[in-house]
């Protein structure tokens, strides 16, 4: 009892697993650690039905070791683990499907943009997962097993977290687009603001999880093309039509990118308008306070022979001289900003 307590808590297994869940045929999944975990596995009696889900913290110093001790998978399993983060790829390796799935993070209770990777083993009796830092994807896939839902097989839990990977990133494309139609509203309503910051980042968040994700849909159609006779049929209905929603999901955020930059663009035309508008209202006025400046300047000189000095209307005569080449060095400047 208090082992199953202890595997329920986060992180907190001795050898790194963060969660572990056993599945009997047509039954949710139940709560269990490491030990009980290695002890299913090593049990080859026809009454040890089911399969097993070790999701793993590879922060952990012990993590990696305990796997390659204790749980029989391909030596590309560790080759990958090695290689470190990398595009998302699939492939059929000695009966288990090998795979590394890029997803967003999940911090400490707050969603981020940032991107993660997840390293995935799965066969007929065992699903591994291991991660260096959180995943939405693997959240949501530990939710709905919490929440009761029944999978058939290991693979079927691959293929959903699968899934869920695309919901999630169909959920960024969402909410990225929503921000998106919003700054263009506002550009759309002449309602100027410097809005590139903001942009380059969402462009270059989507373009990182594009060239991450890219290489996802050309390994699993490869799959597709040629199955594994191991991999049943409702997984290979599974696997491709998480396939075809994947690659909607990358053509959407293809797309998205593309028109970022457009907006980016025609944000950058627009402000760089209105910064010459400004400049021509800063010209004009020096224009215009030229004759004046030149007038000022002659006539408050200190010396002697100062012309209308003693004039009764002196002063209004200059009135009308400074207007008259203010009128003039008006009349020049718009007549160049005129349409031709």
């Amino acid at each position: 009892m208090s082992l199953s307590i202890a595997s329920a808590s986060y992180g907190a297994d001795q050898v790194g697993l963060i969660s572990g869940f056993r599945f009997l045929p047509d039954q949710s999944g139940e709560p269990i650690g490491s030990e009980q975990a290695l002890a299913f596995l090593q049990d080859t009696s026809p009454a040890a039905e089911g399969f097993v889900w070790l999701h793993f913290n590879l922060a952990h110093v012990a993590c990696e070791r305990w796997i390659r001790a204790n749980l029989a998978l391909p030596e590309d399993f560790a080759e990958m683990l090695h290689a470190g983060a990398g595009s998302t790829r699939i492939e059929a390796v000695d009966g288990m499907l090998l795979a590394v799935i890029n997803d967003v993070a999940l911090g400490f209770g707050v969603v981020t943009s940032d991107v993660a990777t997840l390293w995935v083993a799965a066969g007929s009796r065992l699903l591994v997962t291991a991660r260096v830092r959180p995943l939405r994807s693997v959240d949501r896939l530990r939710a709905a097993v919490k929440a009761g839902e029944v999978f058939p097989s290991a693979r079927s839990l691959l293929f959903h977290l699968m899934q869920d990977q695309a919901d999630v990133m169909a959920a960024i494309v969402r909410e990225t687009t929503r921000k998106v139609d919003h700054i263009e509203d506002r550009l759309l309503a002449e309602r100027l603001q410097d809005h590139r910051a903001e942009l380059s980042s969402m462009r270059r968040t989507l373009v990182r999880m594009q060239r991450l994700l890219a290489p996802e849909p050309g390994a699993l159609f490869r799959l597709l093309n040629r199955p594994p006779a191991w991999l049943a049929e409702p997984d290979v209905q599974a696997l491709r039509e998480s396939t075809e929603e994947f690659s909607l999901v990358l053509n959407d955020l293809a797309t998205l990118v593309e028109r970022i930059k457009l907006l980016q663009e025609e944000l950058a035309a627009k402000l760089n308008e209105q910064t010459n508008r400004t400049l021509f209202t800063l010209t004009l006025v020096t224009v215009l306070a030229l004759p004046i400046n030149i007038v000022a300047g002659f006539f408050g000189m200190n010396v002697g022979g100062v012309p209308l000095a003693n004039h009764p209307h002196g002063f209004w005569v200059l009135v009308v001289l400074v207007a008259s080449f203010t009128l003039l060095a008006g009349w020049w400047a718009f007549r160049r900003q005129a349409p031709r």
